[in-house]
């Protein structure tokens, strides 16, 4: 009875995540079925039913008449380079942060923390001032810079891994005639890979996902980047071309499945590594 009783919850309980599951990737699998659709089926009564015949028209059209690739180019290359950026100065102010010892570290630690609290909007306007007077404005610099130097959630994320890491590694390195450098390069970010795995993907993400920040900063197709060339397109044409919106979103999708896929398995080690600690 026992076992019978087991059975049936556990069932249940792949039942309830399942049905979790596909509410989750319903919208995305939507977006797909309509960007696969011809325009008048999309109209139509049928509008939900499964695409058929299946077109790829919208994509190319997408591609090639509205900039899409010219949007997805701009996007990756800044989403990239605010990776790399966030990655290298978190980790160096993590380490300063947490194994350094110098007057005033915990006091400047908890005020960068506390701007975590600030509200995005209230630096909006401050932060485009500056970006103007520094000549940035509709600049791939304006774009990438006020994230590149590393942001408060980045550098406490690496900071609590850093302290999780036993000192007597340091002091054994030390003894051995490491430098810091070599101490922060060779053992400390080697061991922190999974944690590194999982800021990339958050940062990437925010970066790929950001419209407000693009919107105000770009004001030509130069510098557009995918969510601002959306939103453009959308604002145009979602009334006569809706498959077309719905198409470039599907296109702005691909590549954080691509990058979720690649990292998947630094992200369960980092969440495995979690629970252990």
């Amino acid at each position: 009875m026992s076992s019978l009783s087991t059975a049936v919850r556990r069932t249940t309980l792949y039942g309830i995540l399942a049905a979790g599951a596909l509410l989750s990737i319903a919208p995305y699998l939507l977006t797909l079925n309509g960007a696969l659709k011809r325009p008048s089926d999309l109209l139509s009564t049928d509008a939900w039913a499964p695409a058929h015949p299946a077109t790829s028209a919208n994509f190319t059209a997408v591609w090639n008449q509205y900039g899409m690739s010219s949007f997805l180019l701009h996007t990756l290359a800044v989403a990239v380079l605010v990776t790399v950026g966030q990655m290298v100065f978190s980790a160096l102010a993590a380490y300063a942060l947490a194994r350094m010892e110098f007057p005033g570290r915990d006091w400047i630690f908890w005020g960068y923390l506390a701007t975590m609290m600030v509200p995005q909007m209230i630096t909006l306007v401050p932060l485009f001032l500056m970006m103007r007077e520094l000549n940035m404005v509709d600049t791939y610099a304006g774009l990438i810079l006020p994230t590149f130097l590393g942001t408060p959630y980045g550098v406490f994320l690496v900071r609590q891994h850093f302290r999780t890491i036993p000192k007597d590694l340091e002091a054994a390195a030390r003894i051995d005639g490491a430098s810091t450098w070599s101490i922060l390069v060779r053992i400390m970010l080697p061991l922190s890979r999974p944690v590194l795995a999982t800021l990339a993907i958050i940062t990437f993400v925010n970066t790929w996902n950001n419209l407000i920040w693009p919107l105000i900063i770009t004001n030509s197709d130069r510098t557009r980047v995918v969510t601002v060339g959306i939103s453009a397109l959308q604002g145009e044409h979602v009334s006569d071309l809706p498959h077309i919106v719905l198409a470039g979103a599907a296109l702005a999708l691909l590549p954080l499945i691509a990058v979720f896929l690649l990292f998947q398995r630094h992200i369960v080690r980092s969440i495995a590594l979690t629970g252990l600690k």
